[in-house]
C-alpha cells in the first residue's frame, strides 16, 4: 500500500484532494500488480485530457485555425510529454507495480507513467467532475500553454515530411508495420517508412502504431535534412 502521507502529497501537486482516495490508489495501480488496475481509468482519462487541453488551447490560440490546434494538442499529449509531467509529479514513487515489473525498470518506463498521467485524469473527473479533471489539467499544461505562442511548436513528424517531399513534388511517404512485440495490453511496434523514389526508409517504434510511425517519419526526415545540402541531389 502506498503510504497515506505519499498520497497526500501528490494530491497536493495535483491540486486535487479525493473524496474516494480508493480511487487514487487504483489510478496508481499498474495492471501487474492486480486485478484493480488503473486501464479503464487510464481510458476514460485520455478522452478528458484530450477536451481539457482543447479547451484550453481555444482560449489560449483564439486566432489560430483548427489544423494548428490539432497539431499542438498531438504536442502536449503524445507519450513524451506525458511521461515528462509524470517524472515532474513524482509518479515512479508512487506507482504501484508487480515485483517482477519493478525489477524491469516499470517505474520508469514512459508507457507506464504516462498511462498512470492519464489514470490520475480520469479518477479526478469520476471523483469530481469534469471541472476538477480540467484544473487538473489546468494545473499541468496551463503555463506551459499560456506562455507560449503558436509559432512554438512544430509541426509533427509525418507532417513535416509529407510537406518537404510534396514541396519537391515525390509521393508521399508510405508506412507499414514490421513487427509487433510484447502482450497485447503493452504491445511495442516496430513501423517502416519509406520514400521509394529516393531510395529511402527507416524503422521507428512506439506504443502504439501511431506513435511508431512518427519515430519513423521523424528518423527519415532528420536523414533528409542532413542531406538536403547543395550538390546532394535533393535540393530543389
Amino acid at each position: 500500500m502506498v503510504a497515506l502521507s505519499s498520497l497526500e502529497s501528490l494530491q497536493q501537486r495535483l491540486g486535487h484532494q479525493f473524496g474516494d482516495l480508493g480511487l487514487l490508489v487504483r489510478a496508481l495501480t499498474h495492471r501487474s500488480f492486480g486485478a484493480d488496475h488503473n486501464e479503464r481509468l487510464e481510458f476514460l482519462g485520455d478522452a478528458v485530457l484530450s477536451l481539457a487541453v482543447s479547451s484550453l488551447l481555444y482560449e489560449r490560440y483564439a486566432g489560430s485555425d483548427e489544423g494548428d490546434l490539432t497539431r499542438i494538442r498531438a504536442h502536449l499529449v503524445r507519450e513524451d510529454s506525458l511521461h515528462k509531467l509524470a517524472l515532474q509529479l513524482g509518479l515512479p514513487q508512487v506507482l504501484r507495480l508487480s515485483e517482477g515489473e519493478a525489477r524491469g525498470g516499470g517505474a520508469q518506463r514512459p508507457s507506464i507513467l504516462a498511462d498512470a498521467l492519464e489514470a490520475l485524469i480520469g479518477a479526478a473527473f469520476v471523483d469530481g467532475g469534469y471541472e476538477a479533471a480540467h484544473e487538473v489539467v489546468r494545473g499541468l499544461l496551463g503555463e506551459l500553454i499560456a506562455s507560449s505562442g503558436s509559432d512554438n511548436w512544430a509541426k509533427d513528424a509525418k507532417t513535416a515530411l509529407q510537406e518537404w517531399l510534396q514541396a519537391r513534388r515525390l509521393a508521399v511517404p508510405s508506412y507499414r508495420i514490421t513487427e509487433t512485440r510484447g502482450q497485447a495490453h503493452n504491445q511495442t511496434f516496430a513501423v517502416e517508412c519509406a520514400v521509394p523514389a529516393l531510395s529511402l526508409a527507416t524503422q521507428g517504434e512506439g506504443r502504439s502504431r501511431r506513435a511508431a510511425e512518427q519515430d519513423a517519419a521523424r528518423r527519415l526526415l532528420d536523414e533528409l535534412m542532413a542531406r538536403d545540402k547543395p550538390g546532394s541531389g535533393l535540393r530543389d
